[in-house]
């Protein structure tokens, strides 16, 4: 069984890559959808991935993918380190991140790269709904 330490440390293996939409390639680029396709190719959680996407998802497009993938939406109260938040900056969701044990790992255009950062109250505020990888304890 995977284990949430496991895929904090896969994320981390992508922090400073440069910011590409619709990137797959840690180093190289990588946009947040790819940071956790990456993680779930990574550590054998799920092979699904889309890249035929906007950069503004529009609807619920975000929920659908994740289901498609293998993740099970779960209660916000729950989400742990390892966990993946699901956001919205303006009307509709369209940002993923890893929570994290020091607050969440995203590709974040505004920065132009991978980072990790706290989840201060700006950032607890887009947060509209967390998913769990399959099969990690």
């Amino acid at each position: 069984m995977t284990t949430r330490r496991a895929v904090i440390a896969a994320g981390r293996q992508c922090l400073g890559t440069p910011f590409r939409h619709q990137g797959r390639q840690p180093g190289r680029g990588l946009d947040c959808v790819g940071v956790i396709a990456w993680i779930a190719r990574d550590l054998g959680l799920s092979d699904y991935d889309v890249t035929n996407y906007s950069r503004l998802p529009q609807g619920r497009d975000i929920f659908r993918h994740l289901g498609k993938a293998g993740l099970a939406e779960i209660p916000m109260r729950s989400a742990q380190p390892g966990d993946i938040l699901v956001m919205r900056f303006e009307s509709d969701p369209q940002h993923l991140a890893l929570l994290t044990d020091r607050g969440i790992l995203h590709a974040y255009l505004s920065q132009g790269a991978v980072v990790e950062h706290g989840l201060d109250e700006t950032w607890r505020a887009r947060i509209v709904s967390a998913f769990q990888f399959p099969g990690i304890d």
